[in-house]
Parts: structure tokens; C-alpha cells; sequence
């Protein structure tokens, strides 16, 4: 078993006693290409699986929409019955076209219905953390969540979740969110690359409230960067890992849950939990972000 300060160091939820680790695994690519169906190899998955609970990950992100169903239900194969300790978060807001797409499932009766979705694949009779998730496919979109965050808290005051997450959210929809009932994470698309939430990382971190960057390797869009590999380089790490140590030393309420389908890719990314960047690293770094930044502001 990996110790907890290989993996990150620890985090705390607010407002209770659940501690993770900060490295954690993320479940979308357990499923076939592009999400959708079985994968190619179910064995390897529910080894990647078991492999990164026994190296002491005790974060796993899914949602039921994945396959669908499909991660959940490898998830409770590899395994089930739980560790005491390991959290699972999962997510609800949307659902799958039967060519693949995805289409936002935000009506009360999507909600629960995703709700109960989870519960059954995943084999439990509470869901630790519940994410609801909003917006586009990388960017929130503005508006009103009461209605849609309401339910959730309902089926959290019936115990069927413990604890409620925000996905692909604003910093208002975290305020309305929190006049509803407490928010213990938030999930936004965040990378080296895209630094958008920077103020937003801070203002969370301050609360104490977990963020947790989607795609934080690029997600359909690797990335790249000739300063990241001549940083990596430097180092003797792979640009991908140089990437998640960046994140993990960015701050200390940022969790990881980069997804693979591959044990030797697992592996590489829990490693990249134990690089320590000076800061002349972090400096070469940080300009990646502010480069692209200032790109985009003056294409606008």
C-alpha cells in the first residue's frame, strides 16, 4: 500500500470526516471508445481498478451515463464489497442518445431517476458524493440551478447521498448552490493549459471546498506544449506527469482524477503525485497558461 503523502497528501471534505487522498482515478475510459458501450478488454479494466485501490487510491470518479452503466457496473465487479474508506463520486445531468450522445438530463425525474441509476449499478444504498452537472461539454453556461440542486438535496435529506458536488459551474451558481444546502466539491474543466478558474481555485480554497479539474490532462485534446516537454525533460518525467505534479502543487484543495483504461498509464500518473517542481519549474509552468491566456483575449 502507497502512503497517503505518495499520492498528494490528504484532503479533507468540509464539514465532516471524510479524508482522501488527493491522487485519485477517474472511471470514463473503463468504458468502450468515446464512452459508449463495453471496453475493448474488460479484464484489464477491473485489474486498472483493482490496482489503484491497492496502491491506495480512495477517490474514484464515474457517473452512470458513462457506457452507460457500463463503469459503474465494472466499478462494483472489481470492487465490491467496498473498502471501508474508499469514496465514490458520481454524477447526474445528463444521459445518452442511443447514437452516443449526450443530452442533458436535468428534469426532476432525470435526476432521480440518474440518482437511483447509480445506486443500483454501483451496488449501494448511499452515494457518497453526488455531483450535479450543468453547462456545456467544457464551459458552464449561466442560470438558475435552484430547481435542479433542490432535488438533489431532497434525496440527500431522504439518505440516499451523503454529500453534494457542482460540476461545470460559476462562482454564482456556487453561491445559490450553498443557500440550498453545503457544497463539498466542485468539478471544472482546469489544466495547465486552461486557466480560467484561477480566482475561482482560490476563493474555494479559502472555503475549504474541493476542486477537482476535469480533463486535466486536455481531455480530447492532449496537451502540448514545447515548454512542458523541455520542462519534463529536465526533471526525467513524462509531460503528462509534469502536468498533474503541476496541479497538485497549484493548490492544496485541487484533487486529481486523471482516467486511464491502462495499468502502465495508471502507474506513470500515480507517480507523478511524488514530483516535487522548483519553482523555477513552476515558473516555465505557469507562463504556459498565461501565454494561451493572452492569445485568446486578444483573438476576441
Amino acid at each position: 500500500m502507497t502512503s497517503s503523502n505518495s499520492l498528494g497528501g490528504t484532503f479533507r471534505f468540509p464539514g465532516n470526516e471524510v479524508t482522501i487522498n488527493r491522487m485519485g482515478y477517474g472511471a470514463m475510459q473503463l468504458a468502450g471508445p468515446h464512452v459508449w458501450g463495453p471496453p475493448r478488454d474488460r479484464a484489464q479494466a477491473i485489474a486498472v481498478l483493482r490496482e489503484a485501490v491497492d496502491t491506495g487510491v480512495n477517490h474514484i470518479d464515474t457517473s452512470d451515463y458513462y457506457g452507460p452503466h457500463v463503469t459503474n457496473q465494472i466499478i462494483r465487479e472489481a470492487l465490491h464489497p467496498y473498502r471501508d474508506g474508499l469514496v465514490i463520486v458520481t454524477k447526474v445531468g445528463a444521459r445518452r442518445g442511443e447514437d452516443s450522445s449526450w443530452i442533458p438530463a436535468l428534469s426532476r425525474q432525470d435526476l432521480i431517476g440518474g440518482v437511483e441509476g447509480n445506486l443500483r449499478n454501483l451496488g449501494v444504498d448511499v452515494l457518497d458524493v453526488v455531483n450535479l452537472r450543468v453547462g456545456g461539454l467544457q464551459t458552464p453556461v449561466e442560470g438558475s440551478i435552484e430547481a435542479q440542486f433542490s432535488v438533489l438535496a431532497e434525496l440527500k435529506a431522504q439518505g440516499k447521498i451523503k454529500e453534494l458536488g457542482l460540476s461545470n459551474i460559476t462562482a454564482a451558481q456556487l453561491i445559490e448552490a450553498q443557500s440550498i444546502a453545503p457544497v463539498v466539491s466542485v468539478q471544472n474543466f482546469y489544466n495547465l493549459a486552461n486557466r480560467g478558474d484561477d480566482t475561482f481555485i482560490e476563493k474555494l480554497e479559502a472555503q475549504g471546498i474541493a476542486y477537482v479539474p476535469f480533463f486535466p490532462l486536455g481531455g480530447f485534446t492532449p496537451l502540448q506544449s514545447s515548454t512542458l516537454d523541455s520542462a519534463a525533460a529536465a526533471v526525467g518525467a513524462t509531460p503528462m506527469q509534469l502536468a498533474l505534479a503541476w496541479l497538485l502543487q497549484h493548490s492544496p484543495n485541487i484533487l486529481l482524477i486523471p482516467g486511464t483504461s491502462s495499468l502502465q498509464h495508471l502507474r506513470e500518473n500515480l507517480a507523478a503525485a511524488q514530483l516535487k517542481l522548483s519553482p523555477e519549474i513552476v515558473e516555465q509552468l505557469d507562463a504556459v497558461g498565461a501565454s494561451r491566456t493572452s492569445a485568446e483575449s486578444a483573438a476576441v
